[in-house]
């Protein structure tokens, strides 16, 4: 669950998220990964901001996207249809948001879930992919060690039914 916050200090708006997590084991690699991702930079990326720990919980506090996802464009009847130089706009920014996590960022970050409901949409409706909770990071030049599929349903890479591991390609 996601919820809009104002921090004190600064009066910036900010979107908090709940997440929980099982086993001790667990929790210790979940933050470490997201320490990780808190150290991406890139125009296209929701900007994971910091974190708080307690109890067992996770707090997120990212970047907040005012204008929801590009789902809720595509899919709600109540919203202004985007046109075809918005839309391409959007997907150029998700596309060379994916570039920075695949080839520039000091690690390669595989997403594994995106869809329009994770690209989120700023002020000026600049699209940025967001959640992060089903990626993996790798170092540059080795296999990928991803066995199982995850993620939504919907299109799936053939290399990825046959093979089973998640890469830049796929």
């Amino acid at each position: 669950r996601v919820y809009k916050g104002v921090l004190p200090s600064s009066k910036s708006e900010v979107a908090v998220e709940r997440v929980s997590h099982g086993s001790r084991q667990g929790m210790r690699e979940f933050i470490a990964k997201i320490v990780s991702l808190g150290r991406l930079r890139h125009r296209n990326l929701v900007q994971l901001l910091g974190y708080c720990r307690r109890q067992g919980k996770l707090l997120l506090v990212y970047d907040y996207m005012p204008n929801g996802s590009l789902e809720k464009f595509l899919h709600d009847q109540a919203m202004p249809t985007l046109d075809w130089a918005t839309r391409f706009r959007i997907i150029k920014g998700v596309a060379s948001g994916l570039l920075y996590l695949h080839e520039d960022w000091e690690q390669v970050v595989i997403h594994r879930d995106i869809k329009a409901s994770n690209v989120l949409l700023d002020n000026e409706l600049i699209g940025r992919l967001g959640d992060f909770g089903l990626a993996r990071l790798y170092d540059h030049g080795t296999d990928p060690q991803t066995t199982h599929v995850v993620g939504t349903m919907g299109y799936l890479a053939p290399e990825l039914a046959r093979t089973g591991k998640a890469t830049t390609i796929t």
